[in-house]
């Protein structure tokens, strides 16, 4: 439910997501912002930019992440904050907060509070974009809305046409779940997946099914929009569910800095990685059960000849894996050769147990 004041308390489970996306801003900012004439960071639901007690919100996070980057002096971009908050005196809140924040922001950067709602602002900016024939810039779109409607799926697919665009979208299962049977909510749940397939799961009677069921439709409406990795994490209170994040990206990087980011927030009270390969994955900084990459590795490679290691860190860092790259070779490679799982082509390194670029391996 939306609060009715200007600022609200920070709830715990929140502080989940914003670790999980400064430290996926920390990796987007220099990758995008060297390679790109302009970037864009877009919270369509940016609310007063911080909370009563005075801590960030995601808009000031953003900015902070840049500002405060160590490689900020490298990144060449044009830098363009989008804020988009349909309350009014939240948006005011927002504006004074950033025109007087002090932040050491790069000179090519810009910072756009707009007074308005997301589906309609975004939509009137990509009509004005299709009408000069213009494309859409790479972009990282926050959308993090109180209910289920406001981001429709049309409209996502819209930013996704930019092959180097990215979202990252709250999705609050729990009233998905409470109004999926209220007439009133129909027209709300097929603009948020894109399709009336939804009204299937009103039938599922097993709770965790149900929620499977959402989940996999929500992310396979993703992959329809245009995106190629889709990851997931969710948020408890307790042992209720909040929200689920879902991220949507084209590139396998995005996707390998994303687990990064989750990975390195987990474990943090009761935060959840998600996925359709594993179901639940239990992070922890002692996590040394690396059995099921091997067993991903051995069932995409085994049979294929020599393989290259590029071509086995682009496996890893997709979504057909919750790990990421960091995890590929002391944690799963080193203990494949020494016990004999994989044998390695001599000449394309210089020692065992390490796999420098263009090494050729064989699983066995």
């Amino acid at each position: 439910m939306e609060p009715k004041t200007i600022l609200w308390p920070l709830d715990p489970h929140t502080l989940g997501k914003h670790s999980v996306l400064r430290n996926y801003l920390n990796a987007w900012f220099p990758i995008l912002g060297q390679k790109n004439q302009r970037i864009l960071i877009i919270d369509g639901f940016a609310g007063p930019g911080q909370y009563q007690g005075g801590e960030d919100g995601s808009p000031m996070i953003a900015l902070k992440a840049l500002a405060d980057h160590r490689a900020k002096n490298l990144i060449s971009s044009e830098v363009v904050f989008m804020f988009i908050e349909e309350n009014q005196e939240r948006a005011k809140h927002l504006e004074k907060l950033t025109s007087s924040s002090n932040l050491c922001l790069p000179p090519k950067c810009s910072i756009n509070v707009i007074n308005g709602v997301f589906d309609e602002t975004m939509t009137q900016a990509l009509d004005q974009l299709d009408a000069q024939a213009t494309r859409f810039d790479p972009a990282f779109v926050m959308l993090d809305p109180f209910g289920v409607s406001g981001t429709p799926m049309s409209v996502i697919q819209r930013i996704l046409q930019n092959p180097k665009s990215e979202v990252y979208i709250t999705l609050m299962y729990e009233a998905i779940n409470r109004f999926k049977c209220t007439p009133e909510f129909e027209k709300h749940l097929d603009t948020l997946f894109g399709t009336p397939l939804w009204r299937t799961g009103i039938k599922i009677s097993d709770p965790a099914i149900r929620k499977k069921f959402f989940y996999d439709l929500y992310e396979a409406q993703l992959r329809q929009a245009g995106a190629k990795n889709v990851v997931h994490f969710e948020l408890y209170e307790g042992q209720r569910l909040v929200y689920a994040i879902f991220f949507g990206t084209h590139s396998n990087k995005g996707c390998d800095c994303m687990k990064q980011a989750i990975w390195k927030v987990a474990p943090f009270g009761n935060f959840k990685f998600c996925s359709s390969n594993i179901g639940q994955l239990p992070l922890s900084p002692d996590f040394t059960d690396f059995s099921q990459l091997r067993d991903a590795l051995r069932k995409s490679f085994s049979g294929k000849g020599w393989v290259k290691i590029e071509d086995v860190m682009d496996f890893v860092a997709s979504d057909q894996t919750d790990f990421h790259t960091g995890h590929l070779k002391k944690k799963v490679l080193v203990p494949m050769e020494d016990n004999g799982g994989i044998l390695i082509d001599a000449s394309t390194r210089s020692r065992r147990r390490v796999f420098p670029d263009g090494t050729k391996l064989r699983f066995l």
